[in-house]
């Protein structure tokens, strides 16, 4: 019998605070240099799997287990978590919750330091970390000034200086821009080719291909749905759950002649919009380090859906925080319907803009989903009535249905950012801004959410956007949801606005992307083939009318 360093075995388990299973007899074994893909809806088990593998389960979260994990022919449950530390090295979805030291060599020397390695030992590991993911211009930093997608590749170099056997990936590219996520997948296929054994997590399936995985177990409801090779498309997998490859989807539509109403929104009302937001002249610096941003001028208007991207630590987040006055310039100016935010309290700006972190763990506090999206009205003064309508059509929006009265540190990490979402929502504030609104979610609930906030409902009806927001701000790494839903696209670059148009006019220039670490996707590539007929980008399903057999 072959060595599997990873045996699960008929694994169930139910946590403690729910009444239904969360996964239900999943087996699967992984060989030694082995990448496994694994996809999925959000909730739909990924993540439980991975706490049984690590060992989370039954340690931190507490229920009925039955089934087996076993690495290398050993129990798990009967393994300490210092010893499966040595052997599985895991990477969180949120890097916010992984980062423990204040410096970047300390934060990549920390594992080795607990395993009472030699300091020589120490360095050559983190040098090596660095090497491998070529962050050499992060070293000198603190870790509280890196970006979402830097803290991420910090991470994953303190998970390599740990040199586990078993790299367990929860969402890895969550963060990443996309150049670098696709250094990343790179790496991990470096990493098995060498002997690792590769668990990656992931719903943005089409990115993870580039990994070449050599088996996918795809989960629906906590069970397996399909687990095998993944070089064509599994008639297993739906894609209205998972992003996969534009062609795959153009493939599933044709087979099954179904027709897609879903468009993007027409062009931005530009200078036409009433004004809401005024930068003039931004420049800001952290302390007195660098400037993160420079001689930013730009305006937001009523009508505008805007997509903010660029590389990691190009300033995105710094932006945003800007516009609700979270920050203030060094130089220049920031007004918010006309008043200076220098001037006005960032709890008297909320009525006009809603925030939501990149990380939802920024956000939530309360014991109850329900009470989470109660708060921000409460707060704000809302009737008691209609606090109750905005929470139910909130929690509608983000398919939270079922949720209400759990609590929301206990809900998975997609199910928490939909929360952070609907607590948004629910405050009715004018701005609608998302820093990563799709991190941790499935294709599924990403274009449910984005759809009822940025699209006019078929019967023409207003939707929440349209009733209630003037305007939505959102930064993404997935180029995607630019490409369905945003009428502009900002693009930053270096702390400057490099480009400020509608997605055709931005998205077309490869070599503008490209220079900013942008990949483009199948889906874009697709647009820009038939743009001559179509004159619109649109989402996969659309664009099959246009495909010819």
């Amino acid at each position: 019998m072959p060595d599997y360093p990873l045996v699960v075995d008929n694994l169930s388990f139910r946590y403690r605070t729910r009444p239904d299973l969360a996964i239900r007899d999943v087996s699967v074994r992984l060989k030694p240099g082995e990448l496994l893909l694994v996809a999925g809806s959000s909730g739909c088990g990924k993540t439980t799997l991975a706490r049984c593998i690590n060992g989370l389960i039954p340690r931190s979260y507490k229920g009925e287990r039955s089934g087996s994990v076993t690495i290398h022919g050993r129990e798990i449950s009967d393994l300490s978590l210092v010893e499966i530390s040595q052997v599985i090295g895991t990477l969180l979805q949120d890097p916010e919750r992984q980062i423990v030291a204040t410096n970047v060599v300390a934060e990549i020397a920390f594992g080795p330091e607990n395993l009472g390695l030699p300091r020589k030992e120490i360095l050559a590991r983190v040098d090596q970390a660095i090497a491998r993911l070529n962050i050499e211009h992060l070293r000198s930093r603190d870790t509280f000034t890196l970006s979402g997608g830097e803290k991420q590749k910090v991470a994953l170099a303190g998970l390599l200086a740990m040199r586990p056997s078993i790299l367990l990936l929860d969402e890895p590219l969550a963060s990443l821009d996309p150049a670098s996520a696709y250094e990343a997948l790179g790496v991990f296929r470096s990493l098995a080719d060498e002997g690792a054994t590769i668990i990656l997590i992931e719903h943005r399936v089409e990115d993870a291909l580039q990994a070449q995985p050599d088996r996918m177990l795809y989960m629906t409801d906590g069970e397996t749905r399909y687990l095998g090779a993944v070089k064509k498309l599994p008639p297993e997998i739906n894609y209205r759950e998972v992003k996969l490859p534009a062609s795959w989807v153009v493939q599933c539509v044709r087979q099954s002649r179904e027709t897609s109403k879903v468009l993007r929104p027409s062009a931005s009302l530009g200078t036409e919009g009433q004004l809401l937001v005024a930068f003039e002249d931004v420049s800001f610096a952290y302390g007195e380090g660098p400037l993160v941003l420079r001689d930013i001028n730009l305006q937001i208007r009523r009508g505008d859906l805007i997509a903010v991207l660029g590389p990691n630590g190009a300033g995105k987040s710094t932006l945003v925080k800007h516009a609700i006055g979270l920050l203030k310039p060094t130089r220049g100016r920031v007004l918010l319907e006309g008043k200076d935010t220098r001037e006005t309290t960032v709890a008297h700006n909320a009525r006009s803009v809603g925030y939501v972190f990149q990380s939802p763990t920024h956000m939530l506090f309360a014991p109850t989903v329900r009470e989470e999206l109660a708060f921000g009205p409460g707060n704000l003064g809302y009737p008691p009535e209609e606090t109750q309508r905005n929470v139910e059509e909130s929690i509608a929006a983000v398919n939270l249905s079922g949720l209400e009265n759990y609590p929301p540190l206990g809900l998975s990490f997609g199910q928490q950012k939909r929360t952070t979402i609907a607590a948004v929502l629910a405050m009715r504030s004018k701005i609608m801004i998302m820093d990563e609104p799709t991190a941790g979610q499935d294709y599924a609930n990403y274009t449910r959410f984005m759809e009822t906030l940025c699209s006019v409902a078929a019967e023409g009806g207003a939707s929440l956007l349209t009733r209630n927001f003037a305007a939505t701000l959102f930064i993404t790494h997935d180029l995607d949801l630019a490409v369905m839903y945003a009428n502009r696209v900002i693009l930053l670059g270096e702390g400057r606005i490099v480009a400020d148009g509608s997605p055709e006019e931005v998205l077309q220039d490869f070599g503008l992307l490209t220079r900013y670490r942008i990949r483009p996707t199948s889906l874009l590539r697709l647009n820009c083939d038939l743009y001559p007929q179509t004159k619109r980008f649109m989402p996969a399903e659309a664009l099959a009318a246009y495909v010819t057999a």
